[in-house]
């Protein structure tokens, strides 16, 4: 299957960025702290791509004010930027999937459930700082992943109908909100496999490893213009 997007739309952690496992270390400590039992993949598949205000109601399994959720909010995610300095690289193809975008004029964003100071950190250590003009974090918008409201204001920034919009995503939450969207989807297998995501109903557009692997098998090259005699 050949993709020819009008603009992409990318989320960030596991994404951008192959993280997942550094998240886990930070939840991992957090757990300890707090006494909640280790994370499983069950878990996983649940909570990755949601909102800090929805993740700690399910771990703690009780209603969290929105104080006590800021903080530990505060406490996980300042344990993640600790734990992640210095260990971040983009993608495996992700520079070269945004040289391909630029040179074709295609526009980009992110949307992302990450909190700010996520947000800026990663993009920062992995070099990309500054390169996204459009970034909608799930604390702008009414409801969290997997609603779709994330997706449709980046769209909306973006000028693009949700159709001509690919997406990016490598949670299950995530794929959910972008085909809720009206948007097709490639699932990145950075934190679940090929097999998890084809269970999924219905499945994303298309399942990749990395952008490389994107580029070679999906990404469809504008047509070249004849040139007058």
């Amino acid at each position: 299957m050949r993709l020819r997007p009008r603009a992409v739309v990318f989320d960030i952690d596991g994404t951008l960025v192959d993280n997942m496992s550094l998240h886990a270390e930070a939840f991992a400590a957090f757990a300890r702290r707090h006494g909640l039992p280790p994370l499983t993949s069950g878990d996983r598949a649940l909570l990755d791509g949601r909102r800090n205000s929805e993740i700690f109601p399910l771990l703690f399994n009780r209603e969290v004010p929105r104080d006590e959720w800021l903080a530990f909010e505060h406490e996980k995610e300042g344990l993640y930027r600790e734990i992640s300095r210095g260990r971040l690289a983009p993608m495996t193809g992700l520079l070269r999937l945004l040289a391909r975008l630029t040179d074709e004029a295609i526009p980009v964003a992110l949307a992302t459930s990450a909190p700010e100071p996520n947000v800026v950190h990663t993009l920062s250590e992995i070099g990309l700082g500054g390169t996204f003009e459009i970034i909608v974090r799930g604390d702008q918008v009414g409801r969290g992943k997997p609603a779709p409201d994330v997706f449709i204001e980046a769209g909306r920034q973006l000028g693009i109908a949700a159709a001509d919009c690919l997406v990016f995503e490598d949670a299950p939450v995530g794929i959910v909100a972008a085909q809720a969207a009206g948007m097709p989807v490639v699932a990145l297998t950075t934190s679940f496999s090929e097999s998890h995501f084809a269970g999924l109903q219905p499945p994303p557009t298309a399942t990749c490893t990395d952008f490389d692997a994107f580029l070679d098998r999906h990404f469809s090259s504008p047509p070249r213009r004849q040139q007058s005699l």
